[in-house]
């Protein structure tokens, strides 16, 4: 099977957000790959050691992104794509769909291709949809378990999970499916694989190279802007504490307290 995984670099979940000068900046927080997408980048690999075949890699971003696409090879991965433009400062979900799209075209016969759920920094959960949708593919979401792959019969069968339970879906293949961490437990990339992925190169390529226009991308391709982003405003709190001689005192100077606030 030839899998391509979609991941993403995003700041690290601890990261502390702030906006400085109308801009989000998370500081000198370190940069790794959006903690969903190592779900994906594990159900791509478990997925190619059981049926064979090659998985890549696709990252869409600046130079620094190299260093999410390192740590899925140090997983795994066999190949690594970085696909960077300046034409792409200020793509939104949509933007970003047409660029990974674009890439998938060119990587070639694929019959699946992963991501996770959605991207920490931005927490829309679009780009796997829409992807589907440029490609014509069927989208399989929230995937929380492969039933079984039929690669003869370009068939697989998932449990997807929803809030009444989990729904069986059986699908054509290629397909894209976005999965949820109840799919499995990420590996750690092997000092081995860290060392085979230090030497490895890492093609980049260009909208060019994968036939996307600039006015369809970047801020000019925008469908989605932000007016104004600003912190919202400190909550302040102040702590009160409710006494009496005896538990019933309390209880009235409580029950009398809170009235007063309106909460009851």
């Amino acid at each position: 099977m030839n899998i391509v995984v979609c991941i993403k670099q995003t700041p690290d979940s601890a990261a502390k957000i702030a906006v400085d000068g109308g801009q989000v900046t998370w500081g000198d927080a370190p940069l790794v790959v959006n903690p969903w997408d190592e779900f994906a980048v594990e159900e791509a690999l478990r997925t190619k050691e059981k049926h064979g075949g090659k998985v890549t890699a696709v990252c869409m971003g600046v130079e620094t992104a190299r260093e999410a696409l390192k740590t899925a090879l140090a997983m795994g991965c066999d190949e690594a794509i970085l696909v960077s433009d300046p034409a792409l400062k200020g793509c939104d979900s949509l933007g970003t769909a047409r660029v990974l799209a674009g890439a998938i075209r060119k990587a070639g016969e694929v019959d699946a291709v992963f991501f996770g759920r959605q991207a920490i920094d931005s927490d829309t959960g679009l780009t796997a949809g829409q992807v589907a949708r440029l490609l014509g593919w069927p989208a399989l979401t929230y995937v929380a378990a492969i039933a079984e792959w039929k690669p003869a019969e370009k068939a697989v069968s998932v449990q997807r999970m929803t809030d009444e339970g989990r729904q069986v879906v059986e699908s054509s293949l290629p397909a894209v499916i976005s999965v949820v961490k109840e799919i499995n437990e990420p590996r750690y990339p092997s000092f081995m694989g860290i060392r085979k992925a230090s030497k490895t190169t890492i093609p980049v390529w260009s909208l060019a190279d994968i036939g996307v226009a600039a006015d369809q991308v970047g801020e000019k391709g925008a469908r989605v802007g932000w007016a104004e982003m600003y912190a919202p405003p400190a909550r302040k709190v102040v702590c009160e504490m409710i006494k009496g001689e005896t538990p019933e005192e309390t209880a009235a100077a409580l029950v009398d307290r809170l009235i007063a606030e309106k909460v009851i």
